[in-house]
């Protein structure tokens, strides 16, 4: 979904995505700190760099396959997000990447990168369309298809922009908790009015997904985490919103 939406320069992604990733970064731990190390990846046309530019971040850096930037920006580097990418070890302080991961033949492989460039202590925000909601595990009842993908896509003309890998929370929870991260946020960027059409899900949908938790944590021993993961998957955010948004910090000991 590519649109004109900040400074003319286009976004490709839904409404209200990048003001939402920025207020993560000001409201976080460094929000005060306009001097930390910002990547931004897949960076796109250059839309959220300017916004952290015009919002007084010194030191942004911009990161994607191929040079498409519509702005002026010197701190730019060609990267493939399957591949390892050309920053140094621990010398990035705040990582975003905005509806990039779905994109990926190897998000595990990319999710460890974040964590090499990655300070200890830094963060990684992922945004990511949300089928974890009603409306979208609805299309896919229906359709076999999910929100934001809704058709086959074209396997005769592979592009990069396809939506390969679509993710749900819990995935992206082990994806990170697996990979020394832990997750201390979890928003959406809006929860539009259609999407409260399917609430009446919602109860047999806690039902369901209660009973089989349940069942599955006394065989396993894991309740305490199934009652986390349960927790976020039915708030409003992930019941209703239309993009999921992560924030997560790289630990000192990744087995904590």
């Amino acid at each position: 979904m590519t649109r004109r939406g900040y400074r003319g320069i286009p976004i490709n992604t839904s409404k209200n995505t990048h003001e939402t990733v920025l207020d993560l970064l000001l409201l976080g731990e460094g929000g005060s700190n306009r001097d930390r190390v910002v990547v931004d990846v897949p960076c796109g046309a250059g839309a959220f760099l300017q916004r952290l530019r015009d919002s007084g971040f010194t030191r942004v850096v911009g990161v994607d396959i191929v040079d498409q930037l519509a702005i002026e920006h010197a701190s730019f580097a060609k990267g493939d997000m399957d591949l390892r990418l050309e920053i140094e070890d621990g010398s990035v302080d705040s990582l975003v990447c905005i509806d990039g991961i779905e994109h990926l033949r190897r998000p595990f492989d990319f999710i460890a990168e974040v964590r090499r460039v990655l300070r200890v202590g830094g963060e990684v925000i992922l945004s990511t369309p949300n089928i974890s909601s009603l409306r979208s595990r609805l299309r896919w009842l229906l359709t076999g298809h999910h929100h934001k993908c809704p058709a086959p896509l074209d396997e005769r003309n592979p592009n990069p922009l396809h939506h390969i890998n679509m993710i749900s929370f819990p995935e992206l929870r082990y994806l990170l908790h697996s990979n020394g991260f832990r997750i201390d946020m979890v928003t959406a960027n809006r929860c539009k009015p259609i999407a409260f059409v399917s609430s009446p899900l919602a109860l047999p949908a806690y039902l369901a997904t209660w009973w089989t938790y349940r069942r599955e944590s006394r065989r396993t021993d894991s309740g305490h985490l199934a009652d986390e993961v349960r927790r976020v998957i039915f708030s409003r955010d992930i019941l209703f919103g239309e993009t999921c948004i992560i924030r997560a910090r790289k630990l000192v000991d990744p087995s904590m």
